[in-house]
């Protein structure tokens, strides 16, 4: 789960990291309003949308040489103007696609002297199996370009779980980012209170570009990324009423409500699969001939006839898709529970796609039969690779 950049920072700030004041905005007034609140005399007013590249974005229904997502106000007026141009508008970015994303919410914050700026981020490293700092010099731009053009200007160290972060940790970050005297010693604080963040909210990443040195050598995060690791958030109540759904995918958020793995890709044949592993080997197989899956969909090795429907409508509610391939192997999960799940949701959707189903395991017999006697125009499979054949081959017959 990611959150907005206004709620990322309240957080941290809760665990002592530096951040300059600023308030949300949802309407022009509150904007407004929020300017009032801060000493000034220069503001920033900022969209907020989970994507990154807003500085440099452009929305659709603003002329061309109209500003980005992030811009600078010296006056209430002008707060007033950036705020007007921004809600409700759809901000393009490089992160978000061609369809890019409507602003409903502003983050008005005090404008800060920068003398500069550095890149600072905690992630899980899958190959250690640590929370890793990831440090750069080159803040303010994209990291992944840095990566790429100038990569020994990145530096990354891990912290041993044994010992938690110590102040060795907290001098490599400083020493990385060239820092002396007393904005070494800022930054080793900073570290350690983003340590401490990372951990006590379950973080997936912590990501803040710029970490900025203001004109009176002051360390302030200007700009930060959080997202958390969903699966730890039922410890997490007070995180969970960040959520904002507006910025998900509506399909992926339907899913989410029956517990099902989904996520929505760009081809045209849709897949519903038990079992990660499995998926991916659809997925494959489809593009090895010569099509491409429209989706991820995993429904596990424990789902019952109701969320099976609801995994079988959210594919159909995606107008891309153009067949449907169901590719089951029942060890927990019996395929007469799929069948029926399956003949439910076509039923009531009005199928009009083709739809090719392989079943194997247990139960696999009754499951065909209850394919077999829906009066559906269901086409069975006798493997995956008979699978992938038969449903690009329908798609192809109906295109």
């Amino acid at each position: 789960m990611n959150i907005h950049e206004y709620q990322a920072k309240e957080l941290l700030a809760k665990f002592g990291v530096p951040v300059p004041a600023g308030f949300a905005a949802m309407s022009v007034e509150e904007a407004v309003e929020a300017s009032k609140k801060l000493p000034g005399p220069l503001y920033v007013v900022k969209a907020q949308i989970h994507a990154g590249g807003r500085g440099k974005g452009k929305f659709k229904e603003l002329p061309a040489e109209a500003k980005g997502g992030v811009r600078l106000a010296k006056t209430e007026d002008e707060v007033r103007h950036a705020a007007t141009e921004m809600l409700g508008n759809t901000l393009v970015t490089i992160q978000t696609g061609a369809a890019g994303k409507q602003v409903n919410r502003l983050y008005v914050t005090d404008g800060v002297d920068i003398a500069k700026e550095f890149y600072l981020a905690l992630l899980v490293d899958r190959a250690t199996g640590r929370v890793a700092f990831v440090v750069s010099t080159e803040g303010g731009m994209d990291i992944e370009t840095v990566a790429h053009d100038t990569p020994e200007k990145i530096h990354t160290f891990d912290v041993d779980p044994a010992t938690g972060f110590m102040p060795h940790h907290g001098r490599a970050v400083a020493n990385a980012l060239g820092l002396e005297g007393d904005l070494a010693k800022q930054a080793q604080s900073l570290a350690g209170k983003v340590y401490d963040a990372f951990l006590g909210t379950d973080a997936s990443q912590i990501e803040i570009n710029p970490l900025a040195v203001t004109d009176d050598n002051k360390l302030l995060v200007l700009d930060a990324k959080v997202g958390f690791d969903s699966n730890s958030l039922f410890r997490h109540k007070d995180l969970l009423e960040l959520r904002d759904e507006t910025e998900e995918d509506p399909m992926e958020l339907e899913a989410s409500k029956y517990d099902l793995a989904y996520i929505k890709l760009d081809g045209d044949i849709g897949c519903m699969v038990n079992g990660a592993g499995l998926a991916m080997a659809t997925m494959d197989i489809i593009k090895l001939n010569g099509m491409f899956p429209a989706n991820f969909l995993d429904v596990g090795g424990g789902a019952n006839k109701e969320k099976v429907t609801a995994a079988f409508k959210i594919i159909l509610s995606d107008p891309a898709v153009k067949g449907i391939l169901v590719n089951i192997f029942g060890g927990i999960m019996r395929c007469d529970i799929i069948a029926e799940g399956i003949v439910a949701a076509a039923k009531e959707v009005n199928l009009a796609v083709p739809l090719v189903v392989r079943l194997e395991g247990t139960n696999v017999q009754q499951g065909k039969d209850i394919l077999a006697n829906s009066g559906l125009p269901i086409v069975a499979a006798n493997d995956l690779g008979d699978a992938a054949q038969k449903i690009v081959a329908e798609v192809k017959k109906v295109a």
